[in-house]
Protein backbone atom coordinates (compact mmCIF):
# COMPACT_ATOMS: atom_id res chain seq x y z
CA UNK A 1 0.00 0.00 0.00
CA UNK A 2 1.54 3.55 -0.71
CA UNK A 3 1.18 6.65 0.90
CA UNK A 4 -1.37 8.34 -0.56
CA UNK A 5 -3.98 5.21 -0.22
CA UNK A 6 -5.38 4.93 3.44
CA UNK A 7 -7.83 2.67 4.92
CA UNK A 8 -10.35 3.78 6.39
CA UNK A 9 -12.96 0.98 8.05
CA UNK A 10 -17.08 1.04 6.57
CA UNK A 11 -18.56 -1.75 7.87
CA UNK A 12 -18.95 -4.77 10.51
CA UNK A 13 -18.95 -8.56 8.94
CA UNK A 14 -19.81 -11.35 11.69
CA UNK A 15 -18.52 -14.58 11.45
CA UNK A 16 -18.60 -18.05 12.14
CA UNK A 17 -17.02 -17.69 15.61
CA UNK A 18 -18.58 -14.23 16.19
CA UNK A 19 -14.87 -12.56 15.69
CA UNK A 20 -15.45 -9.31 14.50
CA UNK A 21 -14.08 -8.26 10.91
CA UNK A 22 -14.24 -4.66 9.27
CA UNK A 23 -13.76 -4.31 5.24
CA UNK A 24 -11.50 -1.53 4.48
CA UNK A 25 -12.17 0.94 1.80
CA UNK A 26 -9.47 2.82 0.07
CA UNK A 27 -9.31 6.88 0.90
CA UNK A 28 -6.76 8.62 -1.62
CA UNK A 29 -4.91 11.24 -0.38
CA UNK A 30 -2.20 13.38 -1.73
CA UNK A 31 -1.47 15.47 1.65
CA UNK A 32 1.79 13.91 2.62
CA UNK A 33 3.22 14.90 -1.36
CA UNK A 34 1.37 18.22 -0.98
CA UNK A 35 3.31 18.85 2.96
CA UNK A 36 6.77 17.80 1.06
CA UNK A 37 5.81 20.29 -1.51
CA UNK A 38 5.40 23.50 0.58
CA UNK A 39 8.28 22.20 2.86
CA UNK A 40 10.54 22.48 -0.56
CA UNK A 41 9.22 25.91 -1.70
CA UNK A 42 8.14 27.56 2.20
CA UNK A 43 10.31 25.59 4.90
CA UNK A 44 9.12 27.43 7.66
CA UNK A 45 5.29 27.72 6.84
CA UNK A 46 2.39 25.34 7.29
CA UNK A 47 -0.92 24.29 6.38
CA UNK A 48 -4.25 23.73 8.28
CA UNK A 49 -6.70 21.13 7.84
CA UNK A 50 -9.32 22.73 5.79
CA UNK A 51 -6.04 24.19 3.55
CA UNK A 52 -5.11 20.73 3.02
CA UNK A 53 -8.84 19.89 2.27
CA UNK A 54 -8.49 22.11 -0.31
CA UNK A 55 -5.43 21.32 -1.72
CA UNK A 56 -6.12 17.65 -1.55
CA UNK A 57 -9.41 18.36 -3.79
CA UNK A 58 -8.01 20.35 -6.27
CA UNK A 59 -4.89 17.71 -7.05
CA UNK A 60 -7.97 15.22 -7.24
CA UNK A 61 -9.75 17.28 -9.41
CA UNK A 62 -7.09 18.06 -11.60
CA UNK A 63 -5.66 14.47 -11.79
CA UNK A 64 -9.43 13.40 -13.02
CA UNK A 65 -9.27 15.70 -15.51
CA UNK A 66 -6.38 14.80 -17.24
CA UNK A 67 -6.80 11.35 -16.57
CA UNK A 68 -10.45 11.27 -18.31
CA UNK A 69 -8.58 13.36 -21.45
CA UNK A 70 -5.98 10.95 -22.03
CA UNK A 71 -8.71 8.64 -21.86
CA UNK A 72 -10.95 10.17 -24.68
CA UNK A 73 -7.62 11.19 -26.86
CA UNK A 74 -6.75 7.23 -26.51
CA UNK A 75 -9.91 6.22 -27.79
CA UNK A 76 -9.92 8.40 -30.48
CA UNK A 77 -6.74 7.26 -31.63
CA UNK A 78 -7.49 4.07 -31.44
CA UNK A 79 -5.52 2.99 -28.73
CA UNK A 80 -5.79 0.70 -25.26
CA UNK A 81 -3.28 2.09 -23.47
CA UNK A 82 -2.61 5.63 -22.44
CA UNK A 83 1.00 6.65 -22.80
CA UNK A 84 2.83 9.72 -21.83
CA UNK A 85 1.76 11.40 -25.35
CA UNK A 86 -1.73 11.49 -24.93
CA UNK A 87 -0.75 12.25 -21.01
CA UNK A 88 1.19 15.26 -22.24
CA UNK A 89 -1.40 16.24 -24.83
CA UNK A 90 -4.00 16.45 -21.90
CA UNK A 91 -2.18 18.21 -19.82
CA UNK A 92 -1.90 20.87 -22.67
CA UNK A 93 -5.44 21.03 -23.20
CA UNK A 94 -6.56 21.57 -19.66
CA UNK A 95 -3.28 23.77 -17.94
CA UNK A 96 -3.36 26.89 -18.82
CA UNK A 97 -0.63 28.52 -20.37
CA UNK A 98 2.88 28.59 -18.82
CA UNK A 99 1.38 26.65 -16.01
CA UNK A 100 1.08 23.60 -18.95
CA UNK A 101 4.71 24.28 -19.90
CA UNK A 102 5.68 23.58 -16.28
CA UNK A 103 4.26 20.77 -16.24
CA UNK A 104 5.08 19.55 -18.86
CA UNK A 105 8.77 20.32 -18.28
CA UNK A 106 8.42 18.37 -15.04
CA UNK A 107 6.88 15.64 -16.00
CA UNK A 108 9.09 15.29 -19.08
CA UNK A 109 12.01 14.81 -16.97
CA UNK A 110 10.54 12.73 -13.89
CA UNK A 111 10.08 10.14 -16.99
CA UNK A 112 13.47 10.18 -17.86
CA UNK A 113 15.17 9.97 -14.77
CA UNK A 114 12.70 6.93 -14.01
CA UNK A 115 13.46 5.24 -17.67
CA UNK A 116 17.22 6.45 -16.71
CA UNK A 117 17.18 4.46 -13.08
CA UNK A 118 14.83 1.27 -14.42
CA UNK A 119 16.97 0.35 -17.39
Amino acid sequence: MSDNENTKPTTEVQGDDKKKARKMTKVDSYATYIYKVLKQVHPKRGISKKGMAVMNSFVSDIFERIVTEAGHLARVNHKSTVGTREIQTAVRLILPGELAKHAISEGTKAVTKFRGESA
